[in-house]
C-alpha cells in the first residue's frame, strides 16, 4: 500500500501523463421516477494509483485483465457523478464531490451545477453516501465557508460515528489519515445542519436509505422509488465498468473493509438484475446511468 507521499507523486504524475476526460459537466439526458427529475452533474474524473485501487488483486490477474482490456497499468481514471434529485419541493443532492483541495481534475460541481441551471440555494437537502474525500470536501467552498447554506444534511449513523472519531485518524492507514482530517473537518462544519438516518429508513418522501457497507463502514445506497418507477444510487460499491461486473470477487484496496465490500457488491449485482433496476454509478463512464446483465457467473454493465 502506498504512503501519502507516494500516493501524491504517482496521482501527480499520472495526471500530468494522460488527456482529461472529455465528459460534459451536465447530462442532459435527465430521466423521471415518478413525478421526480433525476439529472446527472460531473465533479470532474479522479486518476489514482492503480496500485491503490487494485493492490490486493494477484498481480498476474490484474496484469492479464488490464492487458486484455488495453487499460493503463499505472492508474485508473474514473468519472465523478452526482445525481440530483428534483420533486418539486425538494431539490436534493447526493455528494457534494471533492471541493478546491483534492485534485486537480476534480472539484467541478459549481461549474456543474451553473450549466445545469441550478444555483446553490436552491439545494434543499445534501445525502451523503460515504465521507470518503471525493464525496464531502466538497461541503466548502474556496473560502471555507458552506457550499450550499441553506441545504439539510443527511449522513447514516454508522458513517457519522467513524468519520467523526477522532481517534479514526490513529486507525486508519497513514495514506489514508488525510482521508479521516479531512471528513471530520467537514462534517463538523456541518455538525449542527446534519441529521443521522438508519439503513431502512426513509429518509426523504420517495428515498430509502440502503444499508451498502463495506467500502466505508456506513456507506449506503439509495433506492428512488415512485410508484412503479425507481432507481439506485449505489455510490461506490460498484465503481468500474469492466472488473467491477466481471471480477465481483476482487477485492478493492479503496474498500476498508474488503471482505464484505465483496458480500455487498454481489448483493447489490445480483438484487439490480433481478430487479431489472436502473443505476446511477458514481463512478462509472459519465453519465453512470445503467443496468445489471447477468453473464454466465458473472454480470456486464449495460450503459443507458
Amino acid at each position: 500500500m502506498l504512503d501519502r507521499r507516494e500516493f501524491l507523486a504517482t496521482t501527480i504524475a499520472a495526471g500530468a501523463a494522460l488527456p482529461a476526460l472529455n465528459s460534459p459537466v451536465f447530462s442532459k439526458s435527465s430521466f423521471p421516477v415518478g413525478k421526480a427529475t433525476i439529472d446527472i452533474v460531473s465533479d470532474g474524473h479522479l486518476e489514482l494509483p492503480t496500485s491503490m485501487v487494485l493492490g490486493r488483486v494477484p498481480e498476474a490477474d490484474r496484469s492479464a485483465f488490464l492487458a486484455a482490456n488495453n487499460l493503463p497499468d499505472d492508474v485508473v481514471r474514473s468519472a465523478l457523478n452526482l445525481t440530483l434529485y428534483r420533486d418539486g419541493d425538494r431539490t436534493v443532492l447526493f455528494d457534494v464531490g471533492s471541493g478546491p483541495n483534492f485534485m486537480p481534475s476534480a472539484g467541478k460541481l459549481g461549474q456543474a451545477l451553473e450549466a445545469a441551471g441550478i444555483v446553490a440555494d436552491d439545494v434543499t437537502h445534501v445525502v451523503f453516501t460515504h465521507a470518503h474525500p471525493d464525496h464531502i470536501w466538497g461541503v466548502l467552498d474556496d473560502f471555507d465557508e458552506l457550499m450550499f447554506a441553506n441545504a439539510q444534511y443527511l449522513m447514516s449513523v454508522p458513517e457519522w460515528d467513524y468519520w467523526f472519531d477522532p481517534e479514526t485518524v490513529n486507525k486508519v492507514p497513514e495514506n489514508r489519515q488525510s482521508f479521516a482530517v479531512g471528513a471530520r473537518r467537514n462534517m463538523a462544519a456541518i455538525e449542527d445542519k446534519c441529521s443521522r438516518f438508519k439503513a431502512g429508513e426513509e429518509i426523504l418522501p420517495g428515498i430509502a436509505a440502503v444499508d451498502t457497507a463495506g467500502h466505508t463502514p456506513g456507506h449506503t445506497s439509495f433506492h428512488l422509488k415512485q410508484g412503479s418507477e425507481n432507481a439506485m444510487v449505489i455510490g461506490d460499491v460498484i465503481t468500474n465498468p469492466l472488473y467491477s461486473f466481471s471480477n465481483p470477487d476482487w477485492q478493492m484496496g479503496t474498500d476498508s473493509d474488503p471482505a464484505q465490500g465483496v458480500n455487498t457488491r454481489k448483493m447489490l449485482l445480483d438484487r439490480m438484475a433481478s430487479e431489472k433496476m436502473q443505476i446511477i454509478g458514481y463512478h462509472l463512464p459519465h453519465p453512470g446511468t445503467g443496468y445489471v446483465e447477468r453473464k454466465g457467473s458473472a454480470y456486464a454493465y449495460a450503459a443507458s
